[in-house]
């Protein structure tokens, strides 16, 4: 039994760096890596190249060690009870623990001091009993060393790919402690032994290596296809290192070594071994093929102008459970097959490996568990990526990573707006029927209706009855016995009779007046502003009127018709007979008097979640035309009032009808100009051909909506290039898009979906909710109808309803 602190290569941590007890430096940076299933196949190569760049700068002597640590962690949800809502607290319950893999990378630059020996096996810092500093930290060495580190941390950062964060000296100790003690952080110093089996504590340890040419795959690149989500059309892609990355399920650290030495050293050492294999060739084959071998070797090199690097890789798993041992060896020899590279488990020079990957002690490495290879083939084993990240926006949605489906915070709106990737808020949501797109509209619109945005929806199929009652907003729809009910006369206090509102109810009391055939004249504009004007003036002289439709049309039969004799108005300017005549319908007793006369649900402007649903009225050619124009004026308020305060309206199917009643215009207004009210228009389809053909849909919505959300997209696979085109998706997006759904965890219940911001930014992410927040989604008939059966047994109390079926749900 030896002391660590007597055997510890590290001499001091001082300037940022760390100090080996041979003097050597070495520089740590933390790494932060593009996402997993984010890239593309030119940018896997841009990265890669990016790599060997900053390897070419590196000086004589140095070593790149680069540590990928992937550590199984719960995630913890940010509990605030007195803020949450009934479905947040339910979703953080739901998640509470849900396993993933932690991953934090860190790349070790290291310095050889001068005069080093070479370390192998049989010699090592390890096996030393008295280690004493052979120089001392000398300043021009240092600065050196810096400059050249600071080369090739702007080469990388530069490359727009990762973000490096130099480590101070706290964190260079730190990061000794966590290698020590496989990345707890526990504070507590573990044992390392190695023999009879190699335990660090109460952990058993794996080590399999990549250190020699037998065990390395023949072939490499810069990414490999990843089948679980290839198609017939599109070959998906991950990092090459990948399978022993993010993809592999266990503790465990994966370490990359790259030696830059004294390359005209190499030669020369090359062409002696070459001699002697030449003259040796005559007694045996294998001589012949080492030497042909050699020859290959150097000729790439000066012929290609690669540089030659001495490489090694290798695999560190553990595992509390002395019985998980032979599955944690099985998950390891997979993810090394996968690579292509024969999984070897390294039992003798394990302590000297493990030893030599202490941070600063990278020079200490055994040389002879290396191999000879070039630049761009050792960058090939670089980890690439890493998990998903949450946004750190306050505005966002929770999703779900790919793989485990931790929750992730998403920002579709203010972030992609500040860093220029959008240059609007808009949204277009496409999903065929059953793909989860009003499952996923739900989720994101109580997101926000959470966060505070202004909510207003137009509906065909009572998608959002359940989300609307549970947050207790307003809910327009059209039945015999209720019938959709307005009022665009009544004025709130919050509210003031301004030009816009007396323009909105006169665009309506024109829609009720004229056919879309017939013109309007000048008079009777006028007529109907004198008219506008004059009656609320009537109502702030006599409290007792109710202003409504009603009250308007007396107004106008017992007053306005004699102010208009009085002013000798001639019926050719303004036929103030044949428009009461034409909207006696409206007026008490008409057979539409209810629609513009309600008495509930007056104050829309202040009201933050609004649904118009319009299944029943669709194909009405009275009801329709006036309703929608009663929503438009509803939103528009809402845009120009409602200062600072973020606001959202939906249009789902209802758009397709919308379009053909001739408010094409207004979808091409409202996406123009809702971002500078701080707000967002939003349009779901289901249909390929809608979009196809509405040319409205075409030029004003996709134009104009920067962020776009495709659900399951696999029954349209075969004609998804006229999808591709229109939508302007890339390649990577496509092969994105067509892998939604592809290898989903059957133990989940859960469905993808595909989010593209500006073109710049692609991911797609699982939407997975809590039994609670499902029940409150749901557009399943048979489970609404349960719903409203449980939340009638309750009093109406929706809230206990969904709480009670998903305790059902959840035993079941």
């Amino acid at each position: 039994m030896r002391k660590l602190s007597d055997i510890l290569p590290v001499y001091a941590i001082e300037h940022d760096a760390i100090l080996s007890k041979y003097g050597d430096v070495t520089i740590a940076f933390q790494i932060a890596l593009p996402e997993l299933f984010t890239l593309s196949n030119d940018e896997y190569e841009a990265f890669h190249h990016a790599w060997i760049k900053a390897i070419k700068v590196m000086p004589v002597n140095s070593i790149l060690c680069k540590q990928d640590w992937f550590t199984e962690a719960g995630f913890q949800p940010d509990y605030k009870t007195d803020q949450e809502s009934f479905l947040s607290r339910s979703s953080n319950r739901f998640f509470d623990e849900r396993p993933y893999l932690d991953h934090k990378a860190y790349i070790l630059l290291t310095r050889k001091a001068r005069k080093r020996k070479p370390a192998s096996s049989l010699f090592s810092t390890l096996l030393r009993k008295h280690i004493v500093p052979e120089e001392t930290l000398d300043a021009k060495f240092l600065h050196e060393f810096l400059n050249l580190t600071g080369q090739f941390q702007k080469i990388l950062t530069d490359s727009g790919f990762v973000q490096l964060e130099r480590l101070r000296n706290e964190e260079l100790a730190d990061l000794v402690m966590q290698y020590l003690n496989l990345g707890q952080h526990d504070g507590v110093i573990r044992d390392i032994e190695f023999k009879p089996e190699w335990k660090i504590g109460e952990f058993h340890c794996q080590l399999f290596t990549m250190a020699d040419a037998e065990f390395v795959p023949a072939m490499c690149g810069s990414r490999i296809n990843y089948d679980k989500y290839s198609t017939d059309k599109t070959k998906f892609s991950v990092g090459f290192a990948s399978p022993v990355g993010q993809l592999l399920s266990c503790n465990h650290l994966y370490s990359q070594y790259v030696f830059i030495n004294d390359t005209q050293k190499l030669f020369q050492q090359l062409e002696s071994k070459k001699l002697r294999l030449q003259s040796l060739a005559a007694y045996s084959r294998e001589n012949a093929i080492a030497k042909e071998a050699t020859d290959a070797f150097l000729n790439e090199a000066i012929s290609e102008q690669r540089l030659p690097v001495k490489a090694h890789f290798n695999l560190l798993s553990w595992t509390t459970e002395a019985s998980q041992i032979k599955h944690l060896r099985n998950l390891c020899s997979s993810a090394l097959t996968q690579m292509d590279a024969k999984p070897k488990l390294e039992t003798e020079g394990a302590a000297q490996i493990f030893w030599a990957g202490i941070p600063g002690n990278a020079a200490d490495f055994p040389m002879n568990e290396t191999f000879d290879t070039f630049s761009p083939q050792a960058c090939c084993f670089l980890n690439l990526e890493t998990n998903y990240r949450s946004s750190l926006s306050p505005i966002g949605i929770r999703l779900g990573d790919r793989l485990t489906g931790k929750p992730i915070h998403v920002d579709l709106s203010d972030e992609p707006l500040n860093k220029g990737i959008c240059t609007n808020r808009n949204k277009f949501i496409l999903g065929p029927s059953g793909s989860g797109k009003s499952f996923f509209t739900n989720h994101m619109l109580r997101s926000y209706y959470e966060q505070g945005t202004h909510i207003v929806l137009v509906d065909v199929g009572h998608s959002y009855k359940g989300l609307c009652d549970l947050v207790k907003g307003y809910y327009f729809t059209y039945s015999e016995k209720e019938p959709i009910r307005f009022n665009p006369f009544y004025i709130t206090d919050e509210d003031v009779l301004d030009t816009e509102k007396k323009e909105s109810i006169k665009t309506l009391l024109l829609a009720l007046w004229k056919k879309d055939t017939e013109s309007f004249k000048r008079s009777e504009y006028v007529a109907l502003s004198n008219a506008l004007q004059l009656y609320f003036d009537r109502l702030k002289a006599d409290s007792s009127i109710f202003p409504c439709f009603n009250s308007f049309y007396e107004f106008l039969k017992d007053e306005f018709v004699a102010v208009l004799k009085n002013d000798n108005v001639q019926d050719k300017d303004f036929d103030v007979s044949n428009f009461l005549y034409v909207l006696r319908p409206y007026y008490a007793g008409g057979e539409f008097d209810y629609l513009l006369n309600a008495t509930e649900n007056l104050d829309l402007l202040q009201q933050r979640f609004i649904v118009f649903e319009l299944d029943n009225i669709k194909d009405h050619p009275i009801l329709f035309p006036v309703v929608t124009i009663i929503i438009m004026e509803v939103f528009i308020s809402k845009m120009r009032k409602l200062k600072g305060i973020r606001k959202i309206i939906l249009i789902e199917e209802a758009w397709k009808a919308i379009a053909k009643e001739g408010m094409a215009e207004y979808i091409k207004y409202l996406f123009k100009t809702v971002r500078k009210f701080y707000g967002e228009a939003i349009v779901v389809t289901q249909e390929v051909e809608d979009i196809i053909s509405s040319p409205v849909v075409k030029q004003a919505i996709i134009n104009n909506s920067d962020c776009k959300i495709l659900l399951d997209q696999s029954k349209y696979q075969n004609k998804f290039d006229q999808i591709q085109e229109l939508l302007g998706l890339t390649e990577k997006e496509k092969a994105l898009i067509l892998s939604i759904n592809k290898a989903n965890d059957p133990n989940r219940k859960y469905k993808e979906v595909f989010i593209s911001l500006g073109g710049v930014v692609s991911k797609v992410y699982r939407t997975e909710v809590s039994p609670e927040e499902y029940l409150a989604y749901t557009t399943e008939e048979k489970e609404k109808i349960k719903v409203q059966a449980y939340a009638c047994k309750h009093g109406g109390n929706l809230e206990r309803a969904i709480q009670e079926l998903a305790a059902e749900f959840t035993h079941n």
